[in-house]
């Protein structure tokens, strides 16, 4: 009689032979899939498609794995079946082990061609000149607010957005050295040193703050520097061997950065939806709230409003709006038609599925 630790590793290698399988007949059904979208001129990556395959799936998951565990590891399998059909090109802030790269592995998965880029205004650069399909740029942190560079560029790309991610940012403090004891200067990127201002004054009340293009950055430039540390992600001080001198150093426990995928046509309806658009108001009384009115008559719910300068003119401000519900649906369509009416600037920024946030 088998012990039962060997009986239930025969009962695991049972089942992984029929995962295998199963895997590989989904990836032919895949292939086949990909003939289709090829012959009608559809694109690979569908992230309308994507979000309801997960909803599917967490639908039907019955544990003992969580939602998010089944999230991940479905997204890694839509993420092969994708490079089998064609691979993906995604460009995102980089250097490799920063949050935006990690945002961008949280939602294509890691069977994709990463390419970092050393600034915002790059991403949207390579996504406008064709080199990559797709990007990934941060547009908006929970704590320190929106980025005004991928807001700028909103304006003025004609890309549209595609989806949209939730990244849960937990900063640590990372160096050559081992341990606080000496440490003179942290160096990050402005809003990650922004997020932990209140442990930095209670643990190292007397380094100096330098300020760094990214949080990567900051970590690599750090190396070899025994009184200097840097604020970033724990990837980042694995990828670029340093010592974790402290996790979760975050003021608080919410901190969530929110991302855009960026690339050219339109997403189909998910079923839950979000979509961005940019106006302009008239400079007379009322104006705003005339404006506004389109939305509330319909009663469509505006999960963000925010006003941004316009840069050539002294005073003047777009609204960047974030209404649930998809271009296609009768009661956005109404409204963006009532609006365009009601103001001298308006520009749609796409329809894309709602985030679900993952830890």
């Amino acid at each position: 009689m088998k012990k039962p630790l060997e009986s239930l590793r025969e009962e695991m290698r049972k089942k992984d032979r029929d995962i295998v399988r199963l895997l590989n007949e989904r990836s032919e059904i895949s292939m086949k899939i990909g003939r289709v979208k090829g012959q009608a001129g559809f694109s690979v990556y569908d992230p309308a498609q994507e979000a309801k395959v997960i909803r599917y799936l967490r639908e039907l998951n019955g544990g003992p794995l969580s939602d998010s565990q089944v999230t991940s590891i479905f997204r890694e399998i839509l993420s092969a079946s994708r490079d089998l059909q064609r691979p993906t090109r995604v460009a995102y802030l980089g250097p490799e082990a920063s949050f935006s790269h990690q945002a961008s592995l949280l939602h294509f998965g890691s069977s994709c061609q990463f390419f970092p880029q050393q600034d915002i205004a790059r991403v949207f650069d390579e996504v406008e000149k064709g080199e990559v399909e797709w990007g990934v740029v941060p547009v908006e942190n929970s704590l320190e607010g929106s980025v005004n560079v991928t807001l700028d560029r909103l304006v003025l790309t004609p890309l549209a957005l595609q989806a949209e991610i939730d990244l849960r940012i937990s900063q640590c403090l990372i160096s050559q050295a081992k341990s606080l004891k000496g440490i003179q200067k942290v160096y990050s990127h402005p809003q990650a040193l922004a997020q932990c201002r209140s442990w930095l004054r209670a643990h190292l009340p007397d380094a100096a703050t330098g300020e760094m293009e990214s949080t990567t950055a900051a970590v690599q430039m750090v190396r070899g520097k025994k009184t200097a540390a840097a604020i970033g992600s724990e990837p980042a001080a694995s990828a670029y061997g340093l010592n974790l001198l402290a996790r979760s150093i975050e003021d608080h426990s919410s901190n969530t950065t929110r991302f855009l995928v960026i690339g050219r046509g339109e997403t189909a309806p998910a079923g839950d939806d979000k979509t961005s658009i940019i106006f302009a108001a008239p400079d007379v009384p009322g104006a705003l709230h005339r404006a506004l009115a389109c939305f509330a008559k319909r009663k469509i719910n505006l999960a963000k409003i925010e006003s941004h300068p316009v840069k050539e003119r002294l005073w003047e401000y777009f609204f960047f709006v974030d209404m649930i519900g998809h271009l296609q649906d009768r009661s956005v369509k109404n409204c963006l038609k009532e609006l365009k009416n009601k103001t001298v600037y308006l520009k749609t920024l796409g329809s894309y599925p709602r985030a679900k946030s993952e830890k």
